[in-house]
């Protein structure tokens, strides 16, 4: 039997914590970029006709946030019967040759606005003008609506647009209304729930006392994983955020990684990825002067949903490890290591600690001084006066394994990258595609104004990885550090 949820529902406290951290600097929306083939039938009319057809069955983007009253609980979501189409769809034509540095250049302007709080907080761009007749679709969405997991089924979903096959029906539908709700009930339903919050607190308290005496004796007895704010080496692309971003990409062969894993015993994909953020980051430090003696940090975006987990629409269940990126170690078998080993015992102490913990505890967040002290925060940089938690955001998604097609254009690409927090300037998210690794890079420019010199780097770095091309009497290995490598890098 369908469920039908109410046309009004309170956002969890992790979903609003996003409204929260969001200032005029900082923009919690991420970016999922569909490069689809040339079609003459795929035209911006009829994308926005099917897409408006679509949503009908997508509530997650008929739904606006509203806040409460004096701030007595979280927002509430609304789910509206209808959307301003010519709000959320916007056209663009690049100039020039239509290359994909002129459409990075684009997603980075994109990227730099917020979303409009008093409509649902989505966008879709529509980008024609790629060579060879291609269009590019980026979809841009508020992290409070959806997390990484959620935001690709959705987004999965809302572009397959022209598909002669009706979409499978949700498991849940929602109740809609034209008017908000007034400030009497909001408030009175804050309180309301506000009040039924409380019971929760000693059996929370229990479950977070547990996780830590656990996750204590996990560290005792295991590497010595860093410590976020403790152990983050001070970097230039690590400071108080602008509006301004930009945004670069790099393509790497997903065999490529399956065969070079598979020389590094236990090392995951997950580790690969660190290993070849970490060996750009080294050439780009060296390329500007900057060499930190002790490794870069990495915060690690991972899922709280479980393995038996129904697909969503909506919703945040992450949490965050962090890691090192062994930026310290010349040898890259042995940083792989590091990294691997690391990686492995922060996810044990995770597990220890309840990847829910964190959501548990943001249920209790107060929305206003939080949002204030946040804003106070940014306002007068404070994120330059110190040390970061840790130096990137780097994140691994996987994503189709099959050609997907957009009706009868064939999907050439898929590209997803999330925010920026204040302090990091620099977000690296990988989504695979069929039997590539798209590497998508977001950053301040005025912490990291060549984020395309960074992504120029990325191909080398697993290069230096793959053992067996190494070990071929043709190859001469190039050193990754000193003065060569500040050559290559000024190449």
């Amino acid at each position: 039997m369908t469920r039908v949820r109410p046309a009004i529902e309170r956002m969890t406290g992790i979903d609003a914590g996003f409204l929260y951290m969001e200032t005029p600097s900082v923009h919690m929306h991420t970016l999922k970029i569909a490069i689809l083939e040339a079609d003459e039938a795929l035209t911006y009319d009829g994308f926005v006709a099917a897409m408006l057809h679509r949503l009908k069955r997508l509530p997650p983007l008929r739904r606006r946030a509203v806040p409460v009253p004096f701030g007595l609980n979280h927002p509430v979501w609304v789910t509206l019967a209808r959307i301003d189409a010519g709000h959320h769809f916007r056209r663009h034509r690049l100039q020039g040759d239509g290359t994909m540095r002129e459409l990075e250049q684009l997603i980075g302007l994109v990227a730099s606005t917020p979303l409009d709080r008093s409509y649902p907080l989505w966008e879709l761009h529509f980008c024609e003008g790629l060579e060879g007749g291609r269009v590019a679709v980026v979809g841009k969405m508020h992290h409070a609506m959806a997390d990484g997991a959620a935001a690709n089924a959705l987004l999965a979903n809302v572009t397959d647009v022209r598909s002669a096959v009706a979409p499978e029906p949700l498991q849940e539908e929602c109740e809609s209304t034209t008017r908000l709700p007034s400030k009497a009930m909001l408030v009175r339903h804050a309180l309301r729930d506000a009040t039924a919050q409380i019971a929760c607190i000693p059996g929370l308290l229990a479950r977070t006392g547990k996780g830590l005496v656990g996750a204590l004796k996990e560290r005792r007895g295991g590497v010595k994983t860093p410590m976020p704010v403790f152990h983050a080496p001070r970097v230039s692309f690590n400071g108080s955020l602008t509006s301004r971003r930009t945004f670069a990409t790099v393509t790497l062969p997903l065999a490529d990684f399956r065969r070079i894993r598979a020389q590094y015993d236990g090392a995951t994909l997950n580790d690969l990825v660190l290993a070849v953020t970490s060996g750009a980051l080294r050439r780009w430090l060296v390329a500007h002067g900057e060499q930190p003696s002790s490794s870069l940090l990495a915060g690690v975006p991972i899922s709280a949903d479980g393995k038996d987990a129904l697909p969503r629409l909506a919703g945040n269940r992450v949490s965050n490890l962090f890691t090192t990126l062994a930026t310290d170690v010349d040898d890259p078998v042995e940083r792989v290591r590091k990294i691997s080993e690391t990686t492995a015992q922060s996810k044990r102490i995770q597990q220890r600690l309840g990847t829910s913990i964190l959501a548990d505890w943001s249920q209790f967040t107060p929305p206003r001084p939080f949002a204030f002290l946040v804003r106070a925060y940014s306002r007068i940089s404070a994120a330059s006066w110190h040390s970061a938690a840790f130096s990137a955001i780097v994140s691994n998604v996987p994503g189709p394994r099959e050609p997907a097609a957009v009706g009868g254009a064939r999907l050439v690409d898929l590209y997803s990258v999330g925010p920026l927090v204040d302090g990091i300037g620099l977000n690296v998210t990988v989504w695979s595609y069929v039997d590539r690794m798209n590497f998508s890079l977001l950053a301040c420019p005025e912490l990291l104004p060549d984020v395309h010199r960074l992504a120029a780097y990325f191909p080398e770095a697993l290069a230096e990885l793959d053992l067996e091309r190494k070990a071929k009497p043709e190859h001469r290995t190039q050193p990754a550090h000193g003065r060569e490598a500040g050559r290559q890098a000024r190449a």
